[in-house]
C-alpha cells in the first residue's frame, strides 16, 4: 500500500498538471458570463466561440517549443482542458439536480406534466427517424434531439458526457451546442410574440414557452418579458424538462450500448447509468425533502453552471473552427426541423382537454 506522503505528492503532482488548464477554462468561463449579462447572448455560446478562439492551448508542444528553458509549451494546458471537457461537465450536470425538487413537478398539474413528457419523447424518436433518413448516425439525432426537447447546451453536454467515445462526438457535441444556443436565442425572441398573436392566458402562456424554448435562462426571459405569472409557469415547465435528462440518459446508454454491440471499432461501453446520472438523481431527492437550505442549493446551482460554462469552454479549446465550418447544410437543417417540430407539438397538445 503507497504511503501517505507518496499519495500527497502524487496527489499535488496531479493537481500541477490540471491547474493551467482548468484555470483558462474557468478565465475563458468568467469572460463568457461578462459578455452574456452585458449583451444578451447565450453564455454558453460566448464560452464555446472564446474557447475555439484559445485553441493554441491544448496543442501539443512542437520539439523546439518544449527545448526552450524559459517558454512555456503550449501542450502545458492540455491535460486540464481535457479533465475540464469531460470531468467538470459531468459535475456540473450533476449539480443540475439542486434546481428540481418534485413538488415543483407535483405543482404542474396532469396537463403540462403529460406535455412534457410527451414532447420530450416524441421529439427525440423524430429526431432520431430524420437523422437516419438524413445518412446521419442515429445518435446524432439523439444528440440533437436531447438538445432541443430538454433543455439546450446543458442536455448535449449531458449526453455527450454518457455516450461512449467516438472520433465525430466532439464535433457533434460542439455544433450541436452552436446551434442549439442560436435557436434558443431566436426563440427567446419570437415565441412571445407566438403567445402573444394566440391570445394565450398567462398559465398556458407559461406551459407554452416552457416546453418549447431551449435554454432555461432564455426560457426565464421570455416567460418574464410577458407577466410574473408567465414567468414563473414557464420556469417550473423548463425545470421538469430538466428532470427528463436522467430517464433520457438511461435511454441513451442503452441505445449506445446496442450500437457498440452492432459496430466494430466502438469506444468502451458506458456503464448502464452512469455515475453523474445516479448523483443528478440522489440530489433531485434530497433537495425535494427541503433540508437543505436555500443558500446551498442556490450555491450549489450557481456552481453547476461554472462548470458547464468552463466545459464547454474546454471543449472549444479542444475543436479548430475549420471542423465546424465543413458539416454542411443538412445537420442545419435537422436542428431546425426538430425545434419547428417542438414548437407545433406543444401547441397542438396544450388544445387537449386537461
Amino acid at each position: 500500500m503507497p504511503r501517505p506522503e507518496l499519495q500527497g505528492a502524487a496527489a499535488w503532482a496531479r493537481v500541477r498538471t490540471l491547474f493551467p488548464g482548468v484555470c483558462a477554462c474557468f478565465v475563458a468561463a468568467a469572460a463568457a458570463t461578462f459578455l452574456s449579462e452585458h449583451y444578451g447572448a447565450p453564455v454558453m455560446l460566448f464560452a464555446l466561440l472564446l474557447g475555439m478562439a484559445m485553441n493554441f492551448l491544448s496543442e501539443s508542444p512542437p520539439p523546439a517549443a518544449a527545448e526552450q528553458a524559459h517558454a512555456a509549451p503550449p501542450g502545458r494546458c492540455q491535460a486540464g482542458i481535457e479533465y475540464s471537457a469531460r470531468q467538470l461537465l459531468r459535475f456540473g450536470v450533476a449539480l443540475l439536480g439542486l434546481r428540481i425538487t418534485a413538488g415543483q413537478v407535483a405543482a404542474l398539474g396532469r396537463q403540462p406534466v403529460a406535455i412534457v413528457v410527451v414532447s420530450v419523447v416524441l421529439t427525440i424518436a423524430a429526431s432520431m427517424l430524420a437523422a437516419r433518413l438524413l445518412g446521419f448516425q442515429t445518435l446524432f439525432g439523439l444528440l440533437s434531439g436531447g438538445a432541443v426537447a430538454i433543455c439546450g447546451a446543458s442536455a448535449a453536454l449531458a449526453l455527450a458526457a454518457a455516450l461512449p467515445q467516438h472520433p465525430q462526438k466532439e464535433r457533434a457535441t460542439l455544433f450541436t451546442v452552436v446551434s442549439v444556443s442560436a435557436l434558443s436565442t431566436v426563440a427567446m425572441i419570437v415565441y412571445p410574440m407566438i403567445a402573444q398573436s394566440l391570445a394565450l392566458d398567462p398559465r398556458s402562456a407559461g406551459v407554452f414557452l416552457g416546453a418549447t424554448i431551449h435554454d432555461v435562462a432564455q426560457v426565464v426571459g421570455a416567460g418574464c418579458s410577458l407577466s410574473r405569472e408567465t414567468g414563473g409557469a414557464a420556469t417550473l415547465v423548463k425545470l421538469m424538462r430538466v428532470a427528463m435528462l436522467l430517464p433520457v440518459i438511461v435511454a441513451a446508454v442503452l441505445l449506445a450500448r446496442r450500437h457498440d454491440g452492432a459496430s466494430a471499432g466502438a469506444g468502451p461501453r458506458p456503464p448502464l447509468l452512469p455515475g453523474f446520472a445516479v448523483a443528478f438523481a440522489v440530489l433531485v431527492a434530497i433537495n425535494s425533502t427541503g433540508w437543505l437550505p436555500a443558500a446551498l442549493t442556490r450555491s450549489g446551482s450557481e456552481l453547476s453552471r461554472w462548470c458547464l460554462v468552463a466545459a464547454i469552454a474546454g471543449i472549444g479549446m479542444k475543436t479548430q473552427l475549420k471542423e465546424l465550418v465543413g458539416v454542411g447544410l443538412e445537420p442545419v437543417l435537422l436542428m431546425a426541423g426538430e425545434t419547428n417540430f417542438l414548437l407545433l407539438l406543444a401547441l397542438l397538445l396544450l388544445r387537449v382537454p386537461a
